[in-house]
């Protein structure tokens, strides 16, 4: 091996250290940032995304009024939000997380006229919906970083 190529995998090594140090804390940050945000802008009634919300409601639970829905799922992503930035709560940051992209991915199938303009090809607000496929990743990181309850128990 010459000099450069030992040069080039020690800064292979150094970035690749580096990024395992800010990977978790990172993706835990940013998904405290979107949920925060964006629960905040449903509680503030600015979300672009409170139509397609109104629409959903309507179709799952017609008798909710959606003025005090939205308040309380603005409320909720700002939850999530803020429990991902916590220390120790991850497992339950991810628990809410699942409930919320649940509820999320619902437009897909229960309002495909909003959300497809035609085979495999989604809408704007269907793109928005299927752009979640990349929080399950982060979360799915997260969660590869825990400690099962055994080793948590025995440190």
């Amino acid at each position: 091996m010459n000099k450069i190529e030992n040069e080039i995998e020690k800064i292979d090594e150094e970035i690749i250290d580096h990024t395992k140090h800010w990977a978790v804390p990172f993706s835990r940050f940013a998904i405290f940032l979107v949920y925060f945000w964006f629960g905040l802008l449903k509680v503030l009634s600015m979300s672009p995304a409170n139509p397609l919300v109104a629409s959903l409601l309507e179709r799952t639970l017609p008798g909710v009024s959606f003025n005090t829905f939205i308040i309380f799922f603005g409320i909720f992503e700002m939850l999530i939000g803020i429990i991902f930035i916590i220390p120790k709560l991850e497992r339950l940051a991810i628990l809410l997380l699942v409930i919320h992209l649940i509820t999320t991915v619902m437009p897909l199938f229960l309002l495909t006229s909003v959300t497809w303009q035609g085979f495999l090809t989604p809408t704007l607000e269907g793109q928005y919906i299927i752009k979640n496929i990349l929080i399950i990743a982060i979360g799915i990181g997260i969660s590869s970083h825990l400690h099962t309850f055994k080793k948590a128990r025995n440190s």
